[in-house]
């Protein structure tokens, strides 16, 4: 395939992945990914403005210090095999041996390969109805590693201060 054609190819997907974003606003993304095979990124960069904002993966350290201050959080891995949740607060973690080690008083617990963060995307969309916010942590490839999603009382509403926060932290985010 040429130069041109797969530009081209590229090209159609975006229109064709927007129009289902359209078409189905408070989608699964993961599902608009597979179905239009592009990365996770190109769906971000496909949302409505104002629903994705990003910021460089070399402020991934300063943004996962901030979300240990949220309290009990979704911490969500997403694969092509499972969806993995987890609840709990984000512990605080530290640089070492090629890692972010992440240990502390919580049921999150892992070694990161922060270095492959390349962008964090702040994420304000509806999912099913409801409003949805979430940090999404992007690499290199234009998969998403990780997602820290804002918690939910027990009537399924977003929880104010954790909402407070998010709109905070992606605000001072932008402005540096």
């Amino acid at each position: 395939m040429t130069a041109v054609a797969a530009t081209q190819q590229m090209q159609d997907r975006i229109a064709a992945l927007q129009a289902t974003i359209a078409a189905r606003p408070d989608g699964v993304l993961e599902s608009f990914a597979e179905q239009h095979d592009v990365p996770m990124r190109v769906v971000l960069d496909c949302l409505p403005e104002g629903q994705a904002v990003f910021v460089d993966g070399a402020r991934f350290e300063e943004v996962w210090s901030e979300l240990t201050t949220f309290g009990s959080i979704v911490f969500i891995i997403h694969s092509a095999d499972g969806v993995f949740e987890t609840k709990g607060s984000l512990p605080p973690g530290s640089s070492g041996r090629g890692y972010f080690n992440v240990h502390g008083e919580s049921p999150i617990s892992g070694h990161i390969k922060a270095d492959r963060c390349q962008a964090i995307c702040f994420v304000d969309r509806p999912f099913f109805g409801r409003r949805s916010c979430s940090v999404q942590f992007v690499n290199g490839d234009g998969n998403i590693m990780f997602k820290v999603f804002i918690g939910r009382d027990d009537k399924r509403e977003l929880l104010p201060d954790q909402v407070a926060s998010f709109e905070a932290l992606r605000a001072r985010m932008q402005q540096k």
